[in-house]
């Protein structure tokens, strides 16, 4: 089948790679001329692990292109995915790319089209896109929506092996039930192992995805306002989550304690939804707890250093394990690391990092404010205390020996819960975790 993604972003990427992969003919479009230009070349804009190899083999195989030609690549396919980006302004998601698309598709459209909305777009989003089109152009099309649920570091399996495929379509007519169709069809190669495709309307469909986002979420808020507690009380988070996930009904994902959740999703799709029910007159006071929970669990890290260090940390050198909000991307957005150094950086310390991946998104965000270390290692030279912030594995079983070594004081502020706090003080370190006892 012949596919056009619209977006080379995370999502747009993945999605267009995947579809490649399965033997379908992609085309993936973006105004952006100098990310054209290096995906052409098989060189990947993002780092996503298996990505780039996808994007070379099915480059060689002549199933994915490259273009700006907005106009060529949309009359050249019958189903065109949506996958360009929502960012927030003043707290609402400013759709001022997806509005522009959906007049760019109506003044190119040349035939009867499927057009998926895969883009993170609030409740009722793809229906106003529909309307875009229809001022432009004659021509009939179909509007679904199709939310994804990728998770940064293991994009490629979740696309390829996913546990839900959601489709929203707009009524019962019989042309929209035959887009359904050809929505199953392309996603056939990825449903193989029983994995639920679930028709329902788009608007519906739109809100399972704020759903899922605000809900896991909601998780990792919570867990981390009891880990607080538990250093209140002088009980162990750890041994409290392990209890609690044995509960088939609880589960055990996402409740691990630490810095709060980053990244591009979770906070603002909790903006988003809690926006979308203030224009409604409805105000979701769970989610606006999450949302400040999350933000108050960066401060409370940050108060644990300086109460350490008796208030007074100017001058101080501070070794920082991990840039990237979570293990396995290079993303820095909204990353717990971003607000801990800045306000390190206000006290007048002296930051110097190491991230496997996110040194250049990093050097970008600091630029001479921080000093970027060439490994784990160099960053620990006469350090008065190591702050880990992302749980990159090859943080997770160091030399201590020598870390204390090059240590000006050996001090470890673990935002991740990833060491064990009485092998640390047998050790010699003063050990401070998340709700550890």
């Amino acid at each position: 089948m012949n596919i056009t993604v619209i977006g080379t972003g995370y999502v747009g990427l993945v999605a267009g790679c995947c579809f490649a992969e399965s033997g379908n003919n992609v085309i993936c479009v973006d105004k952006d001329n100098g990310k054209i230009e290096q995906l052409s070349k098989g060189h990947s804009t993002i780092y996503e692990p298996g990505l780039s190899e996808l994007i070379e083999r099915n480059l060689q195989a002549g199933r994915l292109t490259f273009t700006t030609d907005f106009r060529a690549a949309v009359q050249k396919s019958p189903v065109l995915f949506i996958a360009v980006g929502t960012p927030q302004i003043g707290g609402e998601p400013d759709l001022t790319a997806i509005n522009a698309v959906a007049t760019g598709i109506g003044e190119a459209i040349n035939e009867f089209k499927v057009i998926v909305i895969k883009s993170t777009v609030p409740v009722g989003t793809t229906e106003k896109f529909g309307d875009i089109v229809r001022v432009k152009s004659n021509w009939s099309f179909d509007m679904i929506s199709n939310p994804e649920f990728l998770k940064e570091g293991t994009a490629i399996d979740d696309f390829i092996k996913p546990n839900r495929i959601i489709i929203g379509i707009e009524d019962a007519r019989s042309s929209t039930i035959v887009s359904s169709e050809i929505m199953k069809e392309l996603y056939a190669p990825f449903t193989r192992t029983n994995s639920l495709i679930l028709i329902t309307d788009i608007r519906t469909a739109e809100m399972i995805k704020y759903a899922s986002n605000t809900y896991l979420a909601t998780k990792i808020s919570f867990i981390n306002e009891l880990a607080n507690l538990c250093e209140e009380v002088n009980a162990d988070i750890e041994i409290v989550r392990r209890g609690m996930g044995l509960d088939a009904r609880i589960g055990s994902s996402f409740l691990f304690p630490g810095l709060g959740f980053g990244g591009s999703c979770f906070q603002k799709d909790i903006k988003a939804l809690i926006s979308t029910g203030r224009q409604h007159h409805y105000q979701l006071r769970i989610l606006e707890a999450v949302n400040q929970v999350n933000i108050d669990q960066r401060k409370r890290f940050i108060r644990k250093i300086l109460n350490h260090f008796d208030q007074d940390i100017a001058g101080k050198r501070f070794a920082i394990w991990g840039l990237a909000f979570k293990p396995r991307t290079d993303d820095m957005r909204e990353a717990p690391s971003v607000d801990i150094i800045e306000s390190l950086l206000a006290a007048d310390a002296e930051i110097i990092a190491y991230d496997p991946k996110a040194m250049s998104e990093a050097k970008q965000i600091f630029g001479s404010k921080i000093f970027l270390a060439k490994s784990a290692y160099d960053c620990l030279k006469d350090a008065d205390a190591l702050l880990l912030i992302t749980e990159w594995q090859v943080f997770q079983n160091p030399n201590f020996q020598w870390m204390k070594s090059d240590m000006r004081s050996p001090v470890i502020f673990d935002g991740r819960n990833v060491f064990v706090p009485n092998q640390m003080r047998d050790l010699g370190f003063t050990y401070y975790g998340v709700g550890r006892k």
